[in-house]
């Protein structure tokens, strides 16, 4: 007998790189369908109107122009449904009636090519009676503001658990409510309360690849090859709007050129199906990354904390309440609303709490889900905070933060499954990150900030995976989880050749294709390598006990005698190859070992049942400089630190936590969605500044803690998301630190900072 070798975890390379440098990658981008039309969207260039008419005939004249769909022709789809959403039903598959932003699809154009679709779009007018508009959440919610809605239709259940609570007749599409404890109580008790309110701007999420959708209708069947992070959610919608039973309506997810969340539920797969419909024949809808602004982006908040610290620096009562800007469509909003309350918690155990969400539709881009959905406003709010109650009590901010964290296993929010991680560890692992980095050797005044945050990911617990053991010892591993870039395929084959104890050569992942591969509610929240990797283990365990119930029955003795290794199964009398065994059972050299694993709420004798199924965390310290003269912040140094639970690939883990700090310097530095008059100014390339090499850190370090205890195969939790949360208050708190000054709003633009620091010297002295 062997010795069995447990494949070593943290070292496999994933299995799309060679391809992806190679240029032989297939993104959704790249597919091309026999007969395929090229798709245009004509958008709304007003905020808010309703449609008087549209003439298409110019349009339609054109040669090489095929299809023109508007408004008109949605009660002629053949489905169920015109309108889809996740929380509410208010988004029409193309703008019926009126428009709500600017850019807001008005007609689409197939063309059999791309420019004669443009050439189109200039043939249509468009006749407009424009309606007020309203661009922020205190303008949505003011008196007399226009309605962007006039009805909402909430869908209980239908995508997320849970329901929103819109207020009809109102702009307010969410209107949560919390309370534990006795907070009127506490803060009328010998305590020092502290009253701030934060905001945080619109950002874009920036994917290299736009949003793409190529969609092929047929009479009883609709194939689709989509760009999105969710195939089976677009699968549903498409159902329904097209009348196309969920049997006959397939969809690929070839590689995606990253999410971040912007392609998560359904974005524009409802529209390219139903322009592919119109034209009788399949169409490619791609976006420019200009549309792709127009499309969705990060909801922007307004958080105000109320917070009280008793004699000793504990603190004894917290008041939340998160004011978020969804734009025209609710998409995933209501729940962003409720996290960024939650998580405005942060990592401390409050005794007395009180939060409130609320979320407004607006006549702006609409809001979606965007990495850690609501995490980074309200950690950018509390951890700024948590600095400005320690300076005020003369407390060191990093042991005002010790002192006040929760232990693991205590409770942040009482109905929610207690803190898994220690935080004090992550905190400390944080500055030891940082500390172990190189000294920069930049002259002059520098400023350390740092930051936690802890966030309940919205997982539902439902995927499933299906893994087939060949003859041969090859191994094929089919699911529906997208790969965006995380490096979900690679980890999946790591998952099965631990599990099988096969050499990851051996492993492949096929591409998700609803067809073929077991539902899954989708890839985001931090939840692939947990449900789906535990679900191809599951499907990998159902394979071991089949092997050694089959070699029992071949060879005699009991089937925990045996076990597989490389190519075959060893037992008491030596190993036999998977072919000769199957061969000895069936009488031919024929046959395979097909594993199905499945996650539900009942997974774990219903433990998955309990919200969230694991913490998410994040801890960061950041060393910066400023140029005095100009307000341009310089960070210097970055160390970070996360609880994965078990890292299955140490250099993707890595990849994904820094690329998470590096994408949080854009909110924080410089990223923002800047409007008047109802239109983005600043909606191209050129105009919206996302962090360049020369931004970056010149130092980067991460900690990769490992517990041991997550509920995801061989105790991993999820990562990539803990990242991106402290790294906006860090470097606020850093600049405090080092220069005195505090600034409230994100972006913090060399202007914000320059004039922060003319008002302090402005300000009168402090004799106090």
């Amino acid at each position: 007998m062997h010795a069995k070798t447990p494949l070593p975890l943290g070292q496999e390379p994933r299995a799309d790189y060679l391809e992806k440098v190679t240029g032989t990658a297939i993104y959704a981008s790249d597919v091309h369908v026999p007969g395929m039309l090229h798709g245009k969207i004509l958008r709304s260039t007003v905020p808010h109107a309703r449609i008087a008419g549209i003439d298409v005939r110019a349009a339609l004249a054109i040669p090489g122009v095929v299809a023109v769909l508007t408004g008109d022709d949605l009660h002629r789809l053949p489905g169920s449904a015109i309108r889809w959403g996740l929380s509410l039903r208010d988004r029409p598959v193309i703008a019926l009636d009126k428009v709500r932003y600017v850019g807001d699809p008005v007609a689409a154009v197939a063309a059999v090519d791309e420019a004669t679709a443009e050439d189109a779009l200039e043939a249509i007018v468009v006749r407009y009676d424009p309606l007020p508009h309203a661009t922020t959440a205190r303008e949505a919610l003011a008196a007399g503001a226009p309605l962007v809605h006039e009805n909402m239709e909430p869908l209980k259940d239908y995508y997320f658990r849970g329901e929103c609570t819109p207020l009809p007749g109102t702009n307010q599409f969410q209107n949560w409510t919390y309370e534990s404890g006795d907070v009127d109580a506490a803060f009328k008790s010998d305590v020092r309360v502290f009253e701030d309110s934060f905001s945080f701007p619109m950002v874009f999420h920036y994917a290299m690849e736009p949003h793409v959708c190529v969609a092929h209708w047929q009479p009883g069947s609709l194939e689709l090859w989509s760009g999105g992070q969710t195939p089976t959610a677009v699968q549903r919608v498409c159902s329904e709007i097209l009348g196309v039973p969920l049997s006959r309506v397939r969809v690929h997810s070839p590689y995606v050129g990253g999410g971040f969340g912007g392609k998560a539920s359904v974005k524009v797969d409802p529209l390219a199906a139903a322009l592919s419909w119109k034209a009788r024949a399949p169409v490619r809808l791609c976006l420019s990354i200009a549309e792709s602004m127009l499309t969705c982006r990060r909801l922007d908040a307004e958080i105000t904390l109320k917070t009280a610290v008793d004699g000793s620096g504990r603190i004894v009562a917290k008041s939340v309440r998160a004011l978020l800007n969804g734009g025209a469509y609710a998409d995933t909003g209501p729940a962003i609303a409720v996290k960024a309350a939650i998580r405005a918690i942060g990592p401390y155990h409050i005794p007395n709490l009180r939060l409130e969400a609320v979320g407004v539709y607006t006549n702006t881009v609409p809001g979606a889900a965007f990495r850690s959905i609501g995490g980074p406003q309200a950690v950018w709010a509390t951890e700024s905070q948590m600095d400005i109650i320690a300076a005020a009590l003369g407390r060191d901010p990093v042991e005002f933060r010790l002192f006040n964290m929760a232990d693991k296993g205590q409770t942040l929010k009482p109905d929610l499954r207690p803190l898994d991680v220690d935080m004090r560890r992550s905190l400390h692992a944080a500055l030891q990150s940082l500390q172990d980095l190189p000294d920069t050797g930049h002259p002059g005044r520098r400023g350390l900030g740092v930051a936690v945050g802890a966030t309940d990911p919205g997982i539902v617990p439902l995927g499933g995976a299906i893994v087939r053991l060949r003859a041969d010892g090859s191994v094929n591993v089919s699911a529906n989880t997208v790969e965006i870039g995380q490096g979900n395929r690679g980890v999946l084959r790591i998952v099965a050749a631990r599990a099988l104890d096969q050499p990851l050569r051996a492993i492949s992942v096929a591409e998700p294709d609803t067809m073929q591969a077991p539902y899954d509610w989708g890839t985001g929240a931090s939840r692939s390598t947990v449900i789906i990797g535990l679900a191809v283990q599951r499907a990998c365990e159902d394979i071991v006990r089949q092997v050694q119930a089959m070699a029992a029955q071949v060879l005699g003795g009991a089937p925990e005698a045996y076990r597989i290794e490389a190519g075959g199964v060893a037992g008491p009398d030596g190993s036999l190859p998977f072919l000769e065994l199957l061969r000895r059972f069936n009488g031919m050299a024929a046959g395979e070992f097909l594993g199905v694993g499945r996650i539900d709420s009942g997974t774990n004798d219903g433990d998955f049942r309990r919200a969230p199924l694991f913490w998410e965390t994040g801890a960061g310290a950041f060393e910066i400089t400023l140029d005095e003269e100009t307000g341009a912040i310089r960070v210097l140094r970055a160390g970070g630190a996360a609880d994965l639970g078990r890292v299955l690939n140490r250099k993707a883990a890595e990849g994904q936590d820094e690329g998470a700090m590096i994408m949080a310097l854009g909110h924080t530095l410089s990223e923002e969605y800047v409007y008047a008059d109802g239109q983005v100014i600043n909606g191209t390339l050129f105009d919206y500044k996302v962090p360049s090499m020369e931004d970056l850190p010149l130092q980067v370090g991460t900690t990769l803690l490992e517990s041991g205890d997550g509920p995801g195969p061989f105790g991993s939790r999820g990562g990539g998301e803990g990242g991106i949360l402290p790294v906006a208050p860090a470097v606020a708190n850093a600049l405090f630190q080092g220069w005195g000054v505090r600034v409230k709003e994100l972006p913090l633009t060399p202007e914000r900072v320059w004039r922060a620091l003319r008002e302090k010297d402005a300000a009168p002295p402090d004799n106090h």
